[in-house]
């Protein structure tokens, strides 16, 4: 059960997510972040791939905390 302070945000630095929920990891990798990325935040990086932040919020806070983190 995930509380809702604790799901993943835009102003999130990749680095810490990979390193609070390693089952993120293969999301960042399907989408393309690369590791030279893991410094920003996932807002900018998103946005540095064309992707929708919103959409990758959702599917990062799906692998961490489950299906319904995401909605």
């Amino acid at each position: 059960m995930f509380r809702f302070d604790q799901l993943i945000r835009r102003d999130t630095i990749v680095r810490d997510v990979k390193q609070s929920h390693p089952e993120t990891v293969p999301v960042f990798e399907e989408m393309g972040f690369r590791s030279s990325c893991d410094d920003c935040d996932i807002e900018t990086v998103a946005r540095k791939y064309g992707l929708s932040s919103q959409d990758v919020l959702a599917a990062l806070n799906r692998a961490a905390f489950g299906s319904d983190a995401g909605r």
